[in-house]
């Protein structure tokens, strides 16, 4: 049976979803006399926000919803990724972006700083190596040890993905008003720290280092 408070976010969910589906087919049938888009797009919100305020989701409905446009987003990403043709892989730009920002790490640290065990950085270590991405150095501490950085052509793949990375999503966010932009940038900033600190937590690690960059941070 579906309790009481799932079933009045899905409830809530249905009616979101026509309230914009009304938008969509009245800007559809729009005419020259009709509303603008700003119009258009200002009705709904009203009309959302009337329905949040009207019936409280709770953590469970909303955990529900977000994790299926979570999954959503990360489908799209990667096949956006995949049209644009990126040498880099998500895990390599993970493993690139914390070497690009933090310089020469053995590989355990690196482990460490993105939440992967060493056997899966090992490996993805080993294809940037034989791409020519990454470079390993003696590590002065450790004659058995190395030390990883990224090479130029590297320090080149990483940057390229993130410039053309954030020129798509500044045409997809031109559109939205400022305010949005803003809102969804703190509050997925604040998902994101909170998963960081949850995952130290989940490790018994306690809280991340102070000083050192959040997994988050990286513009991966």
């Amino acid at each position: 049976m579906i309790g009481t408070e799932s079933r009045r976010g899905h409830e809530g969910a249905v009616r979101m979803d026509a309230v914009e589906a009304d938008a969509v087919r009245a800007e559809d049938a729009r005419t020259d006399d009709a509303p603008s888009a700003g119009a258009t797009y200002a009705a709904t919100t009203t009309a959302i926000a009337e329905i949040v305020g009207a019936e409280a989701v709770s953590a469970e409905a909303a955990a529900s919803g977000l994790g299926a446009e979570m999954v959503r987003l990360m489908r799209l990403f990667a096949a956006w990724t995949q049209r644009a043709g990126f040498e880099c892989g998500a895990a390599d730009r993970v493993l690139l972006a914390r070497l690009v920002t933090c310089g020469r790490r053995r590989a355990t640290d690196l482990a460490a700083d993105v939440f992967l065990d060493l056997s899966t950085v090992s490996r993805q270590v080993r294809s940037l190596v034989d791409r020519g991405l990454v470079e390993r150095h003696p590590d002065p501490e450790d004659r058995r040890g190395s030390l990883l950085s990224a090479t130029e052509a590297g320090r080149a793949a990483y940057q390229s993905a993130v410039r053309r990375r954030e020129a798509e999503l500044t045409r997809l966010l031109e559109p939205w008003p400022t305010e949005d932009r803003t809102l969804l940038t703190r509050l997925l900033k604040r998902l994101n720290d909170d998963l960081v600190d949850s995952t130290y937590t989940s490790l018994g690690t306690g809280q991340h280092p102070v000083g050192e960059a959040r997994q988050g941070d990286l513009h991966a």
